[in-house]
């Protein structure tokens, strides 16, 4: 039996069928629902939904696993707040379906969970975690390190993502983390530098449902504090005992560290401090700087996820082998790319995780002078295009080049300079690199300092410091710091992803030198390009002093750039034309002698199928590397006009497969789909005629929902009049709330938008793929309202959804598929029968001619063949009965498995892909 101590010592030494699931049903009843999730191409993986109570709390759990039952590590992952288990799902599949047993929840306080919100308190939230870990220590396909000790990691965003860190420290069975965004001392994080970050701490206390969701105490410091404006020692404390940080010699376990670059909630620094602390405790720490973070940006979810898996390969299935990635990586924007207009981002690393403070540089400034004018997008000067000598207007006359600068607090603190906006600034921060920017310096209210311009090239990554003697007419100083890139002609300048760092300098403090670290960044200023330090007296983020007072700032040395020579950016290769163009023309070459031969056996439009909307003829496609094993197998059915025709079948049973081979993403094997008679190929033009929802869509958060659409219409190049963009609007009833940014939007709200998207330019075949995911009870009806008005107008809705009740609601044909064959198609109706309909499944094919005897029996009305032809549809006319009909089923020999009512769909599903066990 290995402690938990030998274990944290190992790294430094070097699919089921859907009637097992169901039989499964029946073993859990009264402790949670068995249901199953999974890609046709990837191991079945199921989960189990239960409430598990921890303190007298319910806690609302997911559980994921795949495969036999053989023991395997453990993952569990935490949300961000705001949010619930629902939003890691995806993630908790995946980790599943590479050979872990992963468990989601909701915290106190979200989601389905009860509770208060507290912060991730250790005597709850925290607690929490160690109760779940008990429970997994108790799974059989758990692998354990000790009794009541499963092996096991801890992942997650933000909230979740701190109780990982938490975990660790308080728990001594936690394996390895990967905390994703968050932070490491929540004070520091509300608090920094003793200034309230009130816009953020609004954001916290709104998006958690309201103060009285708290728990009391954390309602009445919040309440305090923002009254006041100002953090007092208790608030700090509060907030520091519910830290990371508190518990930060303890976190002894490997730690994978990846945090946002456009993140002005918890910044680089939070990182910094977490990693420097669990390494020197001897722990493995990797960190990662991605490109996204809370205020915005690409997330690079993807990337992000496989390589927490890949950490956890390492660090739980002991896989030596396994690319846990470099010491340190930085995502950096590379351009745009000319095809999409979407950044580009390229990776750049080291060995070793350098800090914030690696290769410095020392950059003299001087007070440049020159009252700066307020600066817009991609920044401004003067309206004549001069520039005013007048040193920030502070005081008349003041030569330029002076190293002390005086300016004024406004009254009320109004109006507020502005840098990170929540939510808002993730895009422009992420273009900050390419010379884009947002930055709002009112004039006299800001001390100002320029470097010369740069000889050569620099990259600052990490965080600049300066040292600076500042003094207040009354009270406590608070100022806020900020580096600009200053373009030559000095009338452009960005804010390094639009970060700013406040602070808060006591009459103690003030005509002594103080060091001031400015916001940790990862920027490129090309030569020509100045630096420029700017201590504003407001930031809109921000709560400052409401009495009007002057400052004066001294510089009390240069700048200090931190370069971190040691980190290289990935080459970007030769320039594409060096080799692009030989190969284009060969590659030209070999297409058109390919596309020729292909032409020869593209299939001709079939005018008899012009109006036919979907045909699909013994479509077949195999696994990925497998001969003999198909996830489609001989699939045939039809769709007509005015349809809305539901794909129904447990996951694995090729659903998402036949849809990626009608929206021509991939290619069958064997068969052919014909959309309005033309034979679908990857690009073929009649795929202009289908639209397509799958997964979601991805919107930019500050945009309005009307915005968000235009610009999608205007990406596909086709002229604005054919988008029919407000008979999709209406469709989709969004009413009023298209002129709102998607960032207030309810998921209802988003799904339904990416609906009206998929409409955009009205296609004759839409096609959604679980449309109703995540949405409450209110929401999924109004999404079946909407795809019974879009079918109405004569057009054709295909649907593969999970909740039967909702199918048989909205739509009016049916394809049950199931293992990649066809079971039963036709009108719902038909497959669900009447009240007097039983299906009737067999071991064998029903031959015809039986068939025939069962229908000419007494009080039989009629009796068909299912389409698989093992099972019978019979209605009875009410004279007999159902006990009366099996014993005449009995005495003509038809080899019965079950009888079963044919009333509801659920009933006929469970019975059509049992194989018959009713």
């Amino acid at each position: 039996m290995q402690t938990s101590d030998s274990r944290r010592r190992r790294w430094t030494r070097g699919r089921g069928r859907w009637a097992a699931a169901l039989a499964a049903l029946v073993v859990l009843a009264g402790a949670g629902t068995w249901t199953a999730a999974a890609d046709d191409s990837a191991p079945l993986v199921h989960r189990e939904d239960r409430m598990m109570r921890m303190d007298g709390v319910s806690i609302d759990t997911s559980y994921f696993t795949s495969g036999g039952s053989e023991r395997r590590p453990a993952v569990l992952i935490g949300h961000g707040f705001g949010g619930s288990k629902n939003d890691v799902r995806a993630q908790a599949e995946k980790l599943a379906g590479a050979g872990y047993a992963a468990l989601t929840w909701s915290a106190r306080g979200f989601g389905k969970s009860g509770g208060e919100i507290s912060l991730n308190a250790p005597g709850r939230e925290v607690k929490d975690v160690s109760g779940l870990i008990d429970w997994l220590a108790r799974r059989p396909e758990v692998q354990l390190d000790g009794k009541g000790d499963p092996r096991v990691g801890v992942t997650g965003a933000s909230y979740g993502g701190a109780v990982s860190l938490l975990a660790a420290g308080h728990d001594k069975r936690v394996d390895a983390i990967a905390p994703v965004i968050t932070y490491w001392n929540l004070a520091d994080a509300l608090f920094p530098n003793g200034v309230f970050k009130k816009l953020w701490a609004g954001i916290f206390i709104t998006s958690g449902g309201g103060c009285d969701r708290f728990e009391k105490q954390l309602c009445a410091m919040y309440e305090r504090v923002a009254v006041s404006g100002k953090p007092d020692a208790a608030a700090r404390a509060l907030l520091a005992e519910r830290s990371p940080a508190a518990v930060g010699d303890r976190i002894k376990v490997p730690a994978l560290i990846v945090q946002g670059q456009t993140d002005s909630l918890f910044p680089l620094g939070q990182a910094d401090a977490m990693a420097h602390t669990i390494s020197a405790n001897g722990a493995p720490v990797s960190v990662d700087w991605i490109a996204g973070g809370h205020d915005g940006g690409d997330l690079e979810s993807g990337r992000v996820e496989n390589r927490i898996g890949k950490w956890f390969d390492r660090y739980l299935k002991e896989d030596k082998g396994a690319d846990t990635g470099p010491g340190f990586r930085v995502t950096r924007t590379g351009g745009i790319d000319s095809t999409d207009g979407a950044v580009l981002l390229r990776g750049a690393g080291s060995d070793h995780y350098p800090g914030l403070s690696s290769g410095d540089r020392q950059i003299a400034l001087t007070g440049a002078g020159g009252r700066q004018e307020i600066q817009g997008l991609g920044g401004s000067g003067g309206q004549d295009g001069t520039r005013d000598e007048a040193n920030g207007g502070a005081q008349d006359g003041a030569p330029a080049g002076r190293r002390t600068q005086t300016f004024r607090n406004p009254a009320g603190a109004n109006p507020p300079a502005i840098s990170a906006v929540p939510g808002v600034g993730g895009g422009l921060a992420q273009l900050s690199t390419l010379g884009v920017g947002l930055s709002l310096d009112f004039p006299g209210q800001y001390a100002r300092f320029d470097s010369a311009p740069l000889g050569s090239p620099l990259r600052i990554t990490g965080s600049p410091t300066v040292r600076v003697k500042v003094t207040a007419g009354q009270g406590d100083a608070v100022l806020f710091g900020k580096v600009y890139d200053v373009a030559p002609d000095g009338r452009q300048q960005v804010l390094p992803a639009q970060l700013v760092t406040p602070y808060r300098i006591t009459p103690a403090q003030q005509n002594k030198t103080v060091e001031l670290t400015l916001p940790a960044v990862d920027h490129a200023l090309d030569a020509g390009h100045r630096l420029r330090l700017v201590l504003s007296a407001t930031d809109l983020g921000y709560a400052s002093p409401a009495e009007p007072t002057t400052y004066t700032v001294s510089l009390d040395g240069p700048l200090t750039v931190p370069t971190a020579p040691a980190v290289k950016t990935a080459s970007a290769g030769l320039p594409w034309w060096t080799w692009g163009l030989p190969a284009a023309a060969a590659v030209i070459a070999l297409t058109l002698l390919l596309t020729a031969r292909r032409r020869t056996a593209t299939p001709a439009p079939d005018p008899a199928l012009a109006d036919v909307p979907l045909q699909i003829t013994d479509l077949s496609k195999k696994y990925a590397r497998s001969a003999d094993r198909y996830a489609v197998k001989d699939l045939s059915f039809r769709v007509e006009k005015g349809q809305v025709l539901g794909l129904l079948g447990p996951n694995g049973a090729g659903k998402t497969t036949t849809l990626r081979m009608l929206m021509g993403l991939i290619g069958p094997d064997g068969g052919e789909i014909r959309v309005f008679g033309h034979a679908i190929r990857p690009g073929a033009p009649v795929l202009s005629r289908v639209g397509a929802f799958v997964e979601g869509a991805g919107f930019l958060p500050h945009l309005s929902g009307q915005a968000n659409l235009e610009l999608y219409w205007q990406a596909t190049g086709r002229p604005a009049e054919d988008s029919h963009i407000e008979e999709a609007l209406e469709i989709a009833g969004l009413g009023d709330a298209l002129a709102r940014a998607v960032r207030t939007y309810s998921q209802g709200m988003r799904q339904r938008l990416a609906i009206a998207q998929a409409m955009l330019g009205m296609p004759d075949l839409l096609i959604l793929d679980e449309p109703t995911n995540g949405l409450d009870p209110p929401q999924i009806r109004e999404m079946r309202e909407v795809m019974i008005r879009y079918a109405a107008g004569g057009r054709t809705v295909i649907v593969s959804s999970h909740l039967l009740s909702e199918v048989e609601q909205s739509c009016t044909h049916l394809v049950v598929m199931d293992r990649g064959r066809l079971v039963q198609a036709g009108p719902v109706a038909d497959i669900t029968g009447s009240g007097d309909t039983l299906l009737i499944s067999t071991a064998a094919e029903v031959a015809e001619p039986l068939v025939d005897k069962v229908a000419a029996l007494p009080g039989v009305g009629s009796a068909v063949r299912t389409d698989d032809g093992r099972g019978l549809l019979v209605r009875l006319d009410g004279a007999t009965s159902s006990s009366a009909l099996i014993a005449e089923l009995v005495r003509l020999d038809v080899p019965l498995t079950g009888v079963g009512p044919h009333r509801r769909l659920e009933d006929a599903f469970l019975t059509l892909i049992s194989g018959g066990s009713a």
